[in-house]
């Protein structure tokens, strides 16, 4: 007989050494928050461990190079397809004490560590203009680029005392026809400038042109009332810097790809993933290929689509496209996934080409190309012999006899009778659909030909047509025309969520769009005055900066008030 209290003692010591083993072996990865930072700024670094632990860091190391701030702790449980997953974050306020290429160095958590996080220390470039306690700057990473490439304009709001009733007035685009998206979640950060503390909010807008020229950015604007010596001024108005940026014209596209579709950006790659080992295929079995093109600076509606060519052997089926981005120190990463269903024919080797993506690098000036490698597919299966039918024989004739050739006479007439009258049957029956068809039909409106080509563009193409429509309308004081363009325009910018009048798109776009469509929602349905800027209304229409009220910097959602440290 077995002693169970023997089983379980002899259990705990093998259930303990499994837990304990586990949590060593949890993985533990550290980032940062932004991969290049001034010497006067801090940044954030945080170190997960995907699983609980009672451990600790160890950030003895970071001492050497680095000044250690306020070090937070995070935990996070989540729930996927029944499975729970926990993490830790511990996020550690760090400044840089040396200019330069550094390394953060390996984190350890137990027995397990954290790759080097690679950081870029630069020169201090931003200064308070004399004794200011509040100011705000700006900068364009570029300023001579090409249509649809994109530029990262970066807001900078820096604070030395509290501020309350703070709101940040996005600036003005004119010229060029330009598109407008956050580039991620504003930053806070400290930095010390002249031996004092400023709380710094940074926000990125990525500006698209949509045609060559030049771009006129006005000065960002952040009004505020400032707290001194315990009291509070009268809203003051702080400015930063203008812009003008030179647009080129789209360059030809490479000899060898004539057809290559413009696509500008600062990296583009390109990888695949199969459902299963494509060395595995059985003739007659499809297999999922997934085919991710990414590009850093590019919006994800502007990336081709990966064709692939036909190939003798297989049958492919293509499935509707996966669109994403993700936010990096560059901008917005564009992400597009494609996915195609492969069905081997027959056994064999079959040959997949090498598949090419050209691209516009915006900052070498030059075309270059992301490729997947050719590879050989070896499927498994008999090879199907191709069906070939067999005449039937011929029987020998013989002459019937009278009585049978009396009856096979009476069979035809009667076949011949029955399939007349259902020719008939089914010619009436036909006739009645056409009337049919052709009356639902009178009263449907045909989709002109222009439309249909129209959707089938990419959705900035249609963006940009549809905002060319309301400046037109706008200028020639048509707001039926105005109106509809804009609501079209949001359905294809927020889909399900889009605006149902004027003054909802209004609230999602920034000034000065936003203050000449609240005139004319107000000149519309308002019981005032009914005039309204058209000339006005076309100008601000040149751009369209799209405001997340989220992250709006307003009066109900106040910035976090920085006292300065005490002297």
């Amino acid at each position: 007989m077995v002693n169970k209290r023997s089983v379980f003692i002899n259990w705990v010591p093998v259930t303990l050494f499994m837990l304990v083993s586990s949590l060593a072996q949890a993985a533990v990865t550290a980032r940062v928050d932004r991969p290049t930072v001034d010497l006067n700024e801090s940044f954030t670094l945080e170190v997960i461990v995907d699983s609980n632990t009672d451990l600790e860091p160890d950030l003895t190391m970071l001492e050497e190079n680095f000044y250690v701030g306020q070090v937070s702790k995070l935990s996070n449980t989540s729930i996927y397809n029944g499975d729970i997953q926990r993490s830790l974050t511990w996020a550690v306020a760090l400044m840089p004490k040396k200019l330069g290429e550094q390394f953060i160095p390996a984190i350890k958590l137990g027995d397990e560590e954290s790759a080097p996080v690679r950081i870029v220390v630069k020169e201090p470039v931003n200064a308070p203009p004399g004794e200011a306690d509040v100011f705000v700057t700006s900068e364009v990473d570029l300023e001579e680029t090409y249509v649809q490439a994109q530029i990262l304009y970066r807001i900078r709001i820096y604070r030395a005392v509290a501020t309350r009733q703070p709101a940040l007035r996005e600036p003005t685009i004119t010229g060029a026809e330009t598109l407008a998206e956050l580039s991620g979640d504003e930053r806070q950060y400290e930095a010390v400038l002249n031996g004092r503390a400023y709380n710094v909010i940074e926000r990125v807008i990525a500006l698209y042109p949509q045609e060559s020229g030049e771009i006129q950015i006005s000065p960002a604007r952040f009004e505020a009332r400032v707290l001194r010596d315990g009291r509070i001024t009268g809203r003051k108005v702080f400015e930063s810097q203008t812009h003008t940026i030179k647009v080129l014209p789209i360059p030809a596209p490479p000899a060898d790809y004539p057809d290559a579709t413009w696509l500008p950006a600062r990296g583009v790659q390109l990888s695949e993933e199969w459902s299963r080992p494509p060395e595995e295929m059985e003739a007659g079995e499809p297999v999922t290929r997934h085919v991710t093109l990414s590009a850093l600076g590019q919006i994800e509606t502007q990336l081709p689509a990966v064709e692939l060519p036909e190939v003798e052997g297989l049958n492919v089926y293509t499935d509707k496209p996966d669109l994403g981005r993700t936010h990096e120190a560059g901008g917005i990463r564009g992400i597009r996934k494609d996915q195609y269903a492969i069905i081997g024919l027959s056994g064999g080797d079959v040959e997949l080409p090498e598949l090419n993506v050209p691209w516009w690098d915006i900052e070498a000036a030059e075309w270059k190309v992301a490729s997947l490698p050719a590879r050989t597919l070896t499927i498994k299966g008999a090879t199907l012999a191709p069906v070939v039918e067999t005449p039937p024989v011929a029987e020998p004739l013989r002459e019937p006899a009278a009585a049978d050739a009396q009856s096979a006479s009476e069979a035809v007439e009667a076949v011949n009778n029955f399939w007349q009258r259902g020719t008939e049957l089914f010619a009436i029956l036909w006739l009645l659909t056409l009337v049919a068809w052709w009356w639902t039909s009178r009263s449907r409106p045909r989709q002109p030909r222009e439309s249909r080509e129209e959707k089938a563009q990419p959705i900035h193409k249609q963006q940009a047509a549809l905002l060319k429509t309301a400046r037109r309308a706008a200028a020639g004081e048509d707001a039926a025309g105005v109106r509809n363009a804009l609501l079209e325009w949001g359905r294809l910018q927020w889909h399900g969520a889009a605006p149902r009048s004027i003054g909802e798109f209004a609230d999602r776009v920034a000034a000065p769009l936003s203050d000449e469509l609240r005139r004319l929602s107000a000149a519309s349905y308002g019981k005032g005055d009914s005039s309204w800027d058209g000339a006005a209304l076309a100008d601000a229409l040149r751009s369209v900066s799209i405001v997340d009220r989220r992250r709006d910097i307003a009066a109900d959602d106040p910035l976090p008030p920085l006292m300065p440290p005490a002297v």
